[in-house]
């Protein structure tokens, strides 16, 4: 039984088949010769999905941390040094809302793609067009709310 391994209940499973030494595994492009960005672009793999999750977040983190910082700069000393009173309003509200939506809810949400198939033992989510669709939106509507805060009145 060398083309094929049989388990305890007696089914038959083929053995995995692994490229040789030297020969492309079919990772970074695709047979259409596009580049692995473009792979990234358009994956419903739900680790790359939950990987483009993790690291969004981590950029909207920086930004709401420099937000953060801004406002401490800010109560440093009495009176004003950085930002009008509106102005420390507005970086107060726009740090939550980029703490609270667009850093901890896609944390989680990235950590949910990743980990959530592999402890279940599925092969992918349930709807990964869906999925990817989700991270799409998520990163036009947030990039829109966070960078509206960046423009003048």
């Amino acid at each position: 039984m060398d083309e094929a391994q049989m388990d305890r209940v007696g089914t038959v499973r083929p053995k995995a088949v692994l490229p040789e030494a030297g020969e492309d595994a079919g990772q970074g492009e695709r047979a259409t010769g596009r580049p692995s960005w473009a792979d990234w672009l358009t994956t419903t793999d739900h680790k790359r999905i939950g990987t483009m999750y993790l690291v969004s977040a981590f950029v909207f983190f920086v930004v709401g941390g420099v937000l953060a910082l801004l406002m401490r700069a800010e109560l440093a000393r009495p009176g004003l040094q950085i930002m009008s009173n509106e102005q420390f309003n507005q970086a107060f509200t726009m740090h939550g809302s980029i703490m609270l939506l667009m850093f901890a809810m896609p944390l989680f949400t990235g950590f949910a793609n990743w980990i959530m198939p592999l402890q279940i033992g599925a092969p992918d989510v349930a709807f990964p067009r869906l999925n990817m669709l989700a991270f799409w939106l998520f990163l036009f509507g947030s990039s829109i709310a966070a960078f509206g805060f960046f423009t003048p009145d």
